[in-house]
């Protein structure tokens, strides 16, 4: 193993890795072994926050539908059980729940961690930990990594298929669902009930719903068996609710185009009220409207933002970088909301969420377009499922008014055209050319009297003349040798204008290519 090994495997506050064979070109990096090490550094690292033995620990383990996952697990325990740490196999459980074991007074684990490695393929898996402060942050994750390979020598492992013995299994899943479940049911009838109405059956409140669930094999599926159908909602149409790691039948990613399309066509078969789309591991999602239109990006900002507003007027949305003038509109213009357009990257919204509440300025969700969305009042915590929840008890609090859950975003300015282009930076320094990109951009940006708003990352410039309306935002990879460049065009053909402005300011820099 060389010296870099182990942080090599470190992706933003996550741990992510090639886990099986499978795919050409791509070797396996992230083996039981790296489990058993980093499982053993997290030990140490949360026994030194914490103040406790790793003998007085209590960890929750739990993993996705991956087909390397069990394994990853069964080794993780029994790294930690050799430790005399008391752990608690989760099995198949969502990255979320994970966290919530931490919460939950019938568990109160001291950390957790999650196997997942979201919405990749099937041959990736990895690591994400929480203690009682949330997700843990890039700084630590880097110093659990280099304390992994600084004791890994000292790892004495034997692989084996054998299940920890002195892990104590824990149905987390279930507990978890209960706990959705009593939100939708005190929220329903709360809600209805607002307006004088009642519901016929307050233990099945969803009765007169029909939502689709699509889980895309991983590990959502109990979100229609252990909640709607519970709660008295018709499941029918729902579809790869069983886990397979494999994932035989498309990507479980909301932003995946043919992930999208299966549960559009779902909806529009079975003539559903509403249609749920998780990740593998269910911290994002998205929706589908009856009539097929999908909610996604700047729209499932903007619904959740309009189920928030009532209840957090004047308040603070905070979304990624990439979101689009459009939905600062009708954050602003329609809602009454204040948009804060960010930077790229889960932790950052969350983590940008947390500093403004604790500054006095409140902001009740951090989202992504990708379909992360942390509520402040759930723990800060990207949670699919919990949005999802919201989402129903809007659905069903519009439909006892005669209202539809679209109303709520009807004054949203429908999507014209969207792009993107990848630059590779050919520069051994990518980082530093990359920057000197972004300087010299701006630079000419500026002498052409573009308008150039605030950008918490790279440079933004808006458009808004009689030839081409829109935006672009051209920035720096988290983590690759790339830059961006996302364009949105309001009117038609002005997303190709845009990108001919983009390119006659990129003109010259010689290392960037498309």
């Amino acid at each position: 193993m060389n010296s870099n090994t182990f942080l090599s495997l470190q992706n933003g506050s996550d741990i992510r890795g090639i886990a099986a064979e499978g795919v050409a070109g791509e070797e396996v990096n992230l083996t039981e072994w790296h489990c058993a090490v980093i499982a053993r550094s997290f030990a140490g690292w949360l026994s030194k926050k914490t103040g406790k033995a790793p003998g007085s620990l209590k960890i929750g383990i739990g993993r996705d539908s991956r087909i390397t996952g069990e394994a990853f697990l069964n080794a993780t325990a029994r790294s930690l059980s050799s430790l005399g740490v008391s752990v608690y196999d989760c099995a198949i459980s969502t990255t979320p729940a994970m966290f919530m074991s931490i919460v939950f007074e019938e568990t109160e684990f001291d950390g957790s961690i999650m196997i997942t490695a979201s919405h990749l393929p099937f041959n990736r898996n990895g690591l994400k930990f929480f203690d009682k402060d949330g997700g843990l942050e890039h700084e630590d994750i880097t110093e659990i990594l280099k304390t992994a390979e600084k004791i890994s020598e000292q790892v004495e492992f034997e692989k084996s298929e054998e299940k920890c013995a002195s892990a104590k299994r824990f149905d987390l899943i279930t507990l978890y669902a209960d706990y959705l479940s009593k939100k939708i049911r005190d929220g329903i009838n709360a809600k209805i009930g607002e307006n004088g109405a009642k519901i016929e059956n307050p233990e099945k409140p969803l009765a007169s719903l029909h939502i689709v669930v699509d889980a895309g094999n991983g590990v959502g599926g109990f979100f229609a068996t252990k909640i709607l159908g519970e709660l008295g909602a018709d499941t029918n149409g729902s579809q790869f609710l069983e886990p397979d790691g494999m994932f035989p039948n498309h990507i479980p990613n909301p932003e995946n185009k043919a992930a999208m399309e299966s549960i559009q066509k779902a909806v529009l078969k079975n003539r559903a009220d509403l249609g749920l789309i998780f990740d593998t591991d269910v911290d994002r999602m998205s929706a589908v409207l009856p009539d097929g239109t999908e909610v996604n990006r700047d729209a499932i900002i903007a619904l959740v933002a309009a189920i928030l507003a009532p209840e957090y007027p004047n308040s603070t949305i905070i979304t990624d970088s990439v979101t689009s003038d459009r939905l600062t509109r009708f954050l602003e213009n329609e809602l009454g909301l204040k948009h804060h357009c960010f930077k790229r990257g889960y932790k950052n919204v969350i983590n940008e969420c947390k500093r403004l509440n604790a500054e006095g300025v409140v902001s009740p969700l951090a989202m992504e377009t990708s379909g992360h969305g942390a509520l402040k009042d759930n723990f800060y915590l990207d949670d699919g499922a919990f949005l999802a929840v919201k989402i129903i008890i809007a659905l069903a609090q519009a439909k006892s008014q005669g209202k539809t859950l679209a109303s709520l975003i009807e004054k949203l300015e429908p999507a014209c055209e969207e792009m993107e282009v990848r630059y590779k930076i050919l520069a051994e320094d990518f980082k530093s050319y990359g920057d000197g990109v972004l300087a010299e951009f701006k630079s000419r940006a500026e002498k052409q009297g573009f308008a150039l708003p605030k950008s918490y990352e790279g440079v933004r410039i808006s458009f808004n003349d009689s030839e081409k309306k829109g935006w672009l935002l051209l920035r720096k990879s988290l983590h690759d040798p790339v830059m961006p460049l996302n364009i949105e065009g309001e009117t038609p053909g002005s997303a190709k204008k845009i990108l001919e402005e983009a390119e006659n300011l990129l003109r010259g820099m010689d290392k960037l290519r498309a």
